[in-house]
């Protein structure tokens, strides 16, 4: 196949472009767009006063100048998280939902796509309430912001209400676990986010396949090595999910011009060579992840996912 008859990965800045600027920002986010991402990932939590903001972490203070949980603090008012500044420099401030989205609804950034990553810690029904109304406050929402929006899923349980509350969102399963992927996450989404490790070897290599026979997107994070990003086009997945944009779009660009020149210069030997592939580091992360998960969101079950809850209006 040439490189002018193949089709590449597409570019999302994983917390923006997050390798150059505070992670989780508006200057990030703005960053990758304009670098090209055709779309960007964040996180989303939930302040006392029901405020959606834009963080990773379920507490401040490993990139911030603040301390504590973000469901125990308020956004709002003299000790309110909207003070607070990254540590890494340019120091920014922690960016809301509303904020996020108003930066997508510039006319210039129509085209980007946004990966909502659901932290296990939230409420789902409070969350994806919250979300709907930020949403829903825009003039031609349901056409020109809700299809750019992807839910990324790593519980079960949170399935019903993203169906009853984000009806219109496409929804994903985010994780490392191709076994849980398949079991709870199958009939339920559109697209697999998962780890470049899950996807490597006999399990990964048949999960790959799978998802093309059953039309199902897969993205790929966190990846920042252009041997990986390399690998990834081999494998024909759709998103590369990346802290550092700009890498991977030179990358796609030289593959566009001479895929085999390219593709060449990077051997697969290190899919053997790095011990993070194997199956027994691969299962014990899947049960350690597991294990954060249900302490967080409770036991792993099936969900009524077959019918779907009354939903909201769409209506404009």
């Amino acid at each position: 196949m040439s490189s002018t008859s193949r089709t590449f990965p597409e570019c999302w800045g994983h917390r923006g472009a997050s390798a150059a600027l505070p992670e989780n920002t508006l200057a990030s986010f703005e960053s990758a767009i304009r670098e090209g991402a055709e779309g960007i990932e964040s996180d989303v939590h939930v302040s006392v006063d029901d405020v959606v903001v834009m963080f990773h972490d379920p507490a401040l203070d490993r990139t911030t100048n603040g301390k504590g949980l973000i469901r125990e603090k308020n956004w709002h008012g003299e000790d309110g998280m909207e003070h607070l500044r990254t540590v890494k420099e340019p120091k920014q401030s922690i960016p809301t939902f509303s904020e996020t989205v108003d930066l997508l609804m510039k006319p210039e950034n129509h085209h980007v796509k946004f990966n909502v990553d659901v932290k296990a810690q939230n409420n789902p029904e409070r969350l994806f309430t919250l979300m709907h109304n930020v949403i829903s406050a825009h003039p031609n929402w349901q056409t020109e912001l809700a299809p750019r929006i992807l839910l990324g899923l790593w519980h079960p349980t949170f399935l019903p209400q993203a169906k009853k509350h984000l009806p219109y969102c496409r929804r994903s399963y985010i994780g490392a676990d191709v076994p849980m992927a398949r079991k709870y996450f199958w009939d339920s989404v559109d697209v697999f986010s998962m780890s470049f490790g899950s996807l490597t070897g006999y399990e990964g290599e048949k999960f790959r396949k799978d998802c093309k026979a059953g039309g199902k997107k897969i993205m790929v994070w966190t990846v920042n090595d252009p041997q990986f990003m390399v690998e990834a086009a081999r494998w024909d997945v759709d998103v590369i999910l990346t802290d550092v944009p700009k890498t991977w779009l030179n990358l796609r660009s030289a593959l566009q011009v001479d895929y085999d020149k390219i593709v060449s210069k990077h051997s697969r030997l290190f899919l053997y060579t790095t011990w993070q592939f194997y199956t027994p580091y691969q299962m014990l992360m899947r049960k350690y992840i597991k294990a954060r998960l249900e302490e967080a969101a409770g036991p792993f079950k099936f969900s009524d996912t077959t019918t779907v809850p009354e939903a909201v209006s769409i209506k404009a």
